[in-house]
């Protein structure tokens, strides 16, 4: 799926811990319209709760996420 998502912002969190990694997202994210795609690149395996769950919590919408061995890319879009 999301070889057909055009994500509209790059955010490479790197092995940011959760923490660090979901307070620059918002960061991020603020910045952006709504309806905008960001694609982040997490190394960190507790993105693949924390990240969901602050969607939902958001109100953003996490479209896809794929695994690359340790690595994860999300796709999500801003509500």
């Amino acid at each position: 799926m999301a070889q057909d998502i055009q994500a509209d912002l790059l955010y490479d969190a790197g092995p940011a811990g959760c923490g660090e990694l979901i307070m620059n997202l918002f960061l991020t994210m603020k910045k952006m319209e709504s309806g905008q795609i960001i694609q982040v690149i997490s190394y960190d395996p507790g993105a693949r709760e924390d990240i969901p769950a602050w969607c939902r919590l958001q109100h953003h919408t996490l479209l896809d996420r794929q695994d690359f061995g340790k690595i994860s890319h999300y796709y999500i879009e801003k509500g």
